[in-house]
């Protein structure tokens, strides 16, 4: 077949890039043409994303991906984080910058909403696990904070959404982005009414889902002429990035469950139909939406964050690269001291090292003092972490799970893989590490018919990416240091 090549905007917490695939042959090839910095802007002590800057960037990735394939393109398509968003008024203007999720005001609007609506009725709609900046407390928060906001807003669109509306002018809210927000039934697809009117918002914020894999809208003439583009689709892929990188997760069968490992740890199952169930409400399990119809159901669990911010301390004194820091935790000693991933002291510390120091003393732990040791504690943390969810989803899954695939920027970290096989016991495959860009453009390809499944998608991945296996070992300790975690993250 002759080969076709799509643009991905993949943008995280920290940074964003533009990554160029090209199918052929059952294959598909990667190339980052632009990477770009991320973060939360602080204004009057409320935490925000710079949308302006970001659509700067991406129209700067939309001229170099011009340059780069004169051949033409097929299609655009942009994943981000979850859960945020941003308002548009009644001239589809931006109603300010949109609230990051770490903004501390969303702890006390979910105790206050839940107070109102109680958490087995808001399970039973949504089963999704509850996390104090899931869009509807962000909503709650709105409403008690800056009720005039919501007021004046005629549309509500996730960040994925509001940056294809930015690019076609199109108001849509894709379904795996929508699914974050708990306010979605899985059973339907659709908006709870019950919760909507809880928060007493208008329901005309909301968009109707559509589906992963669904193009809406061509790229306006305006931006063509000034990217040097034409005026090609734009597709909602699963725009939810989890749910892009799961769907490239290259595995068959349903023996299997995933960590999706980034700035957050998302570990769970792939599932035909909703499992919402009181067992489940009781162990905080999510279910969002996925390609074809899927479920991932899963947990988060606090991931490489704890990593990126401490690097960010260390590096203003001695500047650390990732790979100096996996370094590190391979020769610093095993099992001194452990951390609950979890635990809301690192949430946003302004000193994550520090954090976790106070953490272990005062759990009665060894303090971790050089960054070796605080590297290897908090990576010897997240692979417990994982044995823990791990049971937990063995508590309620139906058949048999007997390895783990680690995908995204985690799993080139040797330590952590093999940490993850040791703690759990089951063998770990990891890869690809773009997992994202891959279930992103491999999309946009499904969208156009380029592919016809989302086996097929499986298939290319796989015929695309080198895998690398870690068997578990050593059980005996890691057994002993899980009885030593659970005592300071308990269940």
């Amino acid at each position: 077949m002759s080969s076709r090549t799509f643009l991905a905007f993949d943008i995280g917490a920290e940074s964003g890039r533009a990554i160029l695939g090209t199918l052929a042959d059952g294959r598909c090839a990667l190339r980052e043409i632009h990477r770009f910095p991320n973060g939360t802007v602080s204004l009057f002590g409320r935490l925000h994303w710079n949308v302006y800057t970001l659509y700067e960037e991406i129209l700067k990735g939309l001229r170099l991906a011009a340059a780069a394939c004169p051949a033409g393109l097929e299609s655009i398509a942009v994943d981000t984080w979850g859960v945020d968003f941003g308002l548009l008024a009644p001239d589809g203007s931006v109603l300010g910058l949109p609230f990051a999720y770490r903004d501390l005001r969303n702890l006390r609007a979910m105790d206050d909403f839940l107070a109102k609506c109680p958490r087995e009725r808001v399970y039973e709609i949504t089963g999704i696990q509850f996390l104090p900046f899931n869009s509807i407390f962000q909503l709650h928060a709105l409403a008690l904070e800056n009720p005039g906001l919501l007021a004046g807003a005629a549309d509500l669109l996730f960040m994925p959404d509001l940056i294809t509306y930015f690019l076609t002018g199109r108001k849509t809210t894709e379904a795996t982005i929508a699914s974050t927000s708990q306010l979605i039934n899985p059973r339907t697809g659709t908006w709870s009414p019950e919760l909507i009117a809880a928060l007493g918002i208008n329901p005309g914020l909301l968009h109707d889902p559509v589906p992963p894999a669904t193009a809406i809208g061509s790229l306006l003439p305006a931006l063509a002429k000034e990217t040097g583009l034409p005026e090609i689709p734009v597709v909602a892929t699963a725009s939810h990035d989890t749910a892009s990188a799961v769907a490239a997760v290259p595995a068959r069968g349903e023996d299997w469950a995933y960590i999706s490992s980034g700035t957050w740890s998302l570990m769970g199952l792939e599932i035909p139909s909703p499992l919402i169930t009181a067992r489940t409400l009781q162990r905080n399990f999510t279910n969002e939406g996925g390609m074809e119809g899927r479920i991932r159901f899963l947990k988060n669990v606090t991931g490489l964050w704890l990593i990126q911010q401490c690097r960010k301390i260390w590096s203003s004194e001695n500047p650390l690269s990732y790979d100096d820091m996996r370094d590190m935790a391979e020769a610093a000693p095993p099992f001194r001291a452990f951390i609950d991933p979890d635990a809301v002291e690192f949430l946003n510390p302004p000193d994550m090292p520090a954090a976790i120091r106070d953490f272990c003393r005062q759990t009665g732990q060894a303090v971790p003092e050089s960054p070796a040791e605080i590297v290897r504690c908090v990576l010897e943390s997240l692979a417990l972490k994982y044995r823990a969810v791990l049971e937990d989803l063995r508590s309620v899954a139906s058949g048999p799970i007997a390895r783990i695939h680690v995908i995204g920027g985690g799993s080139r970290h040797a330590p952590l893989c093999r940490f993850t096989a040791g703690a759990t016991g089951l063998p770990v495959v990891a890869g690809p590490v773009e997992a994202t860009a891959f279930g992103n453009i491999l999309g946009q390809a499904l969208a156009l018919g380029f592919v016809r499944s989302l086996d097929e998608i499986r298939d290319v991945v796989a015929a695309s990416t080198d895998l690398a296996s870690y068997e578990p070992g050593a059980a005996a300790a890691w057994d002993a240091a899980y009885a030593r975690f659970r005592e300071v993250a308990p269940a």
